[in-house]
């Protein structure tokens, strides 16, 4: 994007204001996180004292590297939505680490954090409620343009239309408001916005789940182009594995707010090795009348994040650790109750936290299972 005003536009200006060379492309990763934990406190009684805490994230890491992809998944309420907004500081982190270009988000605050916030943004899922319908779309895309001293009256409006012919919208549109658009065309301002800032990070935060199948693909070829482009770094959230397989480089799949295994989206889609991951990918539908796959039903409910089970968090859950705990010795098993059922695991399984550690896979594929090898 060019102006005549002499404005310097987003997706060229300098990197030296911040103190980071942006242009430079980086071998390390972009983006790191470490043992990140977000829990939330549970208050009762009149002088609102904490009884517990709901563990939304607990003790997740991984690593994002400039213009790739990490596909983040799992049941709703595993914690991946939250993990996106507290890499953000949209949410407090209780511990752990987030670091951008080796620079610690958490160390930093006020004038410093926001201009790190130019470069790390965020694609909201729902599209109608993350506009603001008293504001046009132009005010909408312009206000981060205008808060971070880009470009202000006309040259903003420049920015402003440019934006929107990339995303595919009529530059006209700016004098719209977010009621006269469809959920797509909601969808594809609130792309605009993310990327009026020209961010090296985006969280994706299941941006095409409220999306038909036919919008769901010209959302999804409209930031890979960005992506291209740009080399920007996405955080995919969704549910939609048949999605993830085909958009992300590497795939992490969460349970009750942690991550139970992570590997390239090859490898992980044709290999999976957590028992976890692979209910998932069964439950994926086969454009096929005689699937191949064998739907695996996972027995009782997923355990609440402020009670949740000693061990692996899946065992209670899990066919493996009942498989395992048959052909094993009395001693080497517990009884658990499930629901309604009474039934023997493996004790190890019950009492000790798995790692997440290297498989019989490809370099990197990683799982947190005491069964599988």
């Amino acid at each position: 994007m060019t102006q005549s005003t002499g404005t310097t536009p987003p997706s060229t200006r300098s990197a030296t204001d911040d103190g980071i060379a942006l242009a430079a492309p980086l071998a390390e990763p972009l983006i790191v996180v470490r043992d990140l934990r977000t829990w939330f406190p549970i208050r009762r009684g009149v002088f609102s004292r904490t009884i517990g805490h709901v563990k939304a994230v607990d003790g997740v890491s991984f690593e994002i590297h400039q213009g790739k992809t990490l596909g983040l998944v799992g049941e709703s309420g595993c914690g991946k939505t939250t993990v996106g907004r507290t890499m953000l500081r949209l949410i407090p982190a209780t511990s752990g680490t987030v670091e951008y270009r080796g620079r610690d988000l958490f160390g930093v605050n006020g004038g410093e954090l926001r201009r790190l916030r130019r470069h790390m943004q965020i694609i909201f899922q729902d599209p109608v409620s993350s506009l603001n319908p008293r504001m046009t779309v132009g005010g909408i895309i312009g206000e981060p343009i205008q808060v971070h001293g880009i470009a202000r009256g006309r040259a903003r409006d420049q920015l402003v239309a440019q934006l929107l012919q990339r995303v595919g919208l009529d530059p006209t549109y700016a004098s719209r408001y977010p009621h006269e658009f469809s959920g797509g065309q909601r969808q594809r301002i609130g792309i605009a916005r993310a990327i009026a800032l020209s961010p090296e990070f985006i969280v994706c935060d299941e941006p095409v789940s409220a999306l038909d199948v036919s919008i769901q693909s010209q959302i999804l070829n409209l930031l890979n182009d960005l992506q291209q482009e740009r080399k920007i770094a996405y955080l995919f959230i969704a549910h939609n594995l048949a999605v993830v397989e085909h958009f992300s480089d590497e795939v992490a799949v969460m349970y009750l707010g942690r991550i139970v295994e992570k590997a390239s989206a090859g490898d992980l889609y044709a290999s999976p090795k957590h028992p976890y991951t692979v209910s998932l990918l069964s439950a994926v539908p086969e454009p096929d009348p005689r699937p191949k796959r064998q739907r695996i039903v996972l027995a009782g409910e997923v355990p609440s994040p402020s009670r949740p089970p000693g061990g692996c968090p899946f065992h209670p859950r899990c066919p493996l650790a009942r498989q395992a705990a048959r052909q094993a010795s009395a001693a080497d098993t517990v009884e658990i109750e499930a629901g309604e059922e009474c039934h023997r695991v493996l004790r190890v399984c019950a009492e000790q936290m798995p790692p997440l550690e290297q498989k019989k896979a490809q370099a990197g594929h990683v799982a947190a299972c005491w069964v599988s090898r």
